[in-house]
């Protein structure tokens, strides 16, 4: 059996996003609740007025990436985790809150911390607990994050990297750097799984969205919500939505299709107007991260499978 990391962004609205919903759903949580409201150490910031809605979709004026693992990988590994939330704290805005959208890896960090602060459980055991197992997903062997401070799990990965700093051919581990260093389990990168089990979740977010379900994990309100394009940018909540030039997802897509991307070449798409779903977990990363190819290969991919299944 060969597993396939789903690194960087597909744990973001496979993971993150929906937890999130989940806590909107049990009245936990609020879309417009302010950041300092949820997480006092952020009162008396520039951040604290940054609400859940403008951190899903990618407004909150946060930077994309900061390469916080070089500074983590001195610490102590049990002060790591609370290592990059200091960072998280004292990371200054790079434009106004609500100003423009740019996509945020610090974000979804600060996410994972609002659903861990206030489902008092950690971000993996909270999906496993009320979105995964509900769902008849197997968090053993289907779905899941990989504790790093646990022992290796007895299990066939697909390798990513060759990694520079780590010196080691990733296997098993978190291929994002920053993540890997906090210890595996954050909110935008570290999740593990099949094919079969993305296609078994997308396919609840879909039912959903039609009244077809039954398991009443997700509410169908929410889900139209999250599904919603925000503003003039391509950014729903959570998730992303075809570009108008050059998408990722082809030529056929419709435009209320919503998808996501992954840095190690994985992705999936869900045309809502047709009920297709298109799931990618390859691996463009290995053996190095400089091979962007599958940039042309994506909406080739795409184009071809719609072609495929308009035409019979």
């Amino acid at each position: 059996m060969i597993w396939h990391l789903l690194p960087n962004r597909l744990p973001k609205p496979l993971a993150t996003t929906l937890a999130v919903m989940k806590l909107i759903q049990q009245s936990r949580l609020a879309l417009e609740q302010m950041l300092g409201a949820v997480l006092p150490v952020f009162k008396n910031t520039k951040k604290e007025q940054i609400t859940i809605r403008q951190l899903l979709s990618h407004s909150s004026g946060l930077p994309d990436h900061k390469p916080y693992y070089l500074k983590l990988r001195k610490l102590p590994v049990d002060e790591r985790r609370a290592g990059l939330r200091e960072f998280l704290v004292k990371e200054p805005l790079i434009s106004p809150i609500g100003e423009k959208a740019l996509y945020s890896d610090l974000g979804f960090m600060i996410l994972c911390w609002v659903v861990e602060s206030v489902s008092k459980n950690r971000l993996d055991y909270f999906v496993a607990d009320e979105i995964y197992q509900p769902l008849g997903i197997n968090t053993a062997d289907e779905l899941f994050f990989v504790d790093l401070g646990l022992p290796p799990r007895k299990a066939e990965f697909a390798a990513t990297e060759l990694c520079p700093w780590r010196k080691i051919l990733l296997n098993g581990v978190v291929h994002d750097d920053n993540a890997y260093a906090a210890g595996g389990i954050e909110g935008h990168a570290g999740l593990f799984g099949k094919a079969s089990a993305v296609n078994s979740l997308l396919l609840e977010l879909l039912s959903v969205f039609n009244d077809h379900s039954e398991t009443q994990v997700f509410q169908k309100e929410l889900v139209h919500t999250f599904f919603q394009k925000q503003g003039e940018s391509d950014m729903a909540l959570g998730f992303d939505t075809p570009s108008e030039h050059h998408s990722s997802c082809g030529d056929f897509f419709s435009k209320k299709s919503v998808g996501h991307l992954g840095f190690t070449g994985t992705s999936f798409w869900i045309d809502i107007e047709r009920s297709i779903l298109v799931i990618l977990l390859s691996n463009r990363v290995h053996p190095h991260r400089r091979n962007e190819k599958i940039k042309a290969f994506r909406p080739v991919l795409h184009n071809a499978v719609m072609q495929s299944l308009m035409a019979s």
